[in-house]
């Protein structure tokens, strides 16, 4: 399958903003809003990411809302909820990862909000949902222009 144009990518990304505009539950939403999420892409969640893994801890089992091994670790709230706790939960989540599993980005999102957190430059970006279609740079790892921009920048 051939990449997205930059130029589709944002007006997918418009869609799926006006489409999710009044999206707030958690529980009853999140995965429809990130398979929807990775098709403004041009990817398929399903072919790169999985809900709910679980990660044993000493006493419990807690649940990873999106995950993508070395690539990605999601984690949703409902709108209004504190972003940082999610950030906070994320990174605890990845103490109990294999290393080969560490993802290089943490997403936190409340459908209204987004975090993103670069984890090798340690860059956070935050935006609103109605700016995603001008924040898609930051998820060329998902459409796989970011793998292409390297093969060119490469030459």
């Amino acid at each position: 399958m051939a990449a997205l144009s930059e130029n589709e990518i944002r007006k997918r990304a418009l869609a799926f903003s006006e489409n999710w505009k009044d999206a707030s539950y958690e529980k009853g939403e999140t995965q429809s809003f990130y398979n929807d999420f990775f098709t403004v892409f041009g990817q398929s969640r399903r072919n790169v990411a999985t809900y709910e893994r679980a990660i044993k801890r000493l006493n419990n089992t807690k649940y990873i809302d999106l995950f993508w091994p070395g690539v990605l670790i999601v984690e949703q709230k409902s709108a209004g909820r504190d972003l940082q706790a999610a950030q906070d939960q994320a990174d605890d989540y990845i103490l109990y990862l294999k290393p080969e599993e560490h993802p290089r980005y943490i997403l936190v999102c409340d459908f209204q909000n987004f975090i993103l957190i670069d984890l090798e430059t340690r860059e956070e970006q935050s935006f609103t949902l109605a700016k995603l279609h001008k924040n898609v740079h930051l998820f060329h790892f998902i459409s796989g222009r970011m793998q292409m921009l390297f093969l060119i920048k490469q030459k």
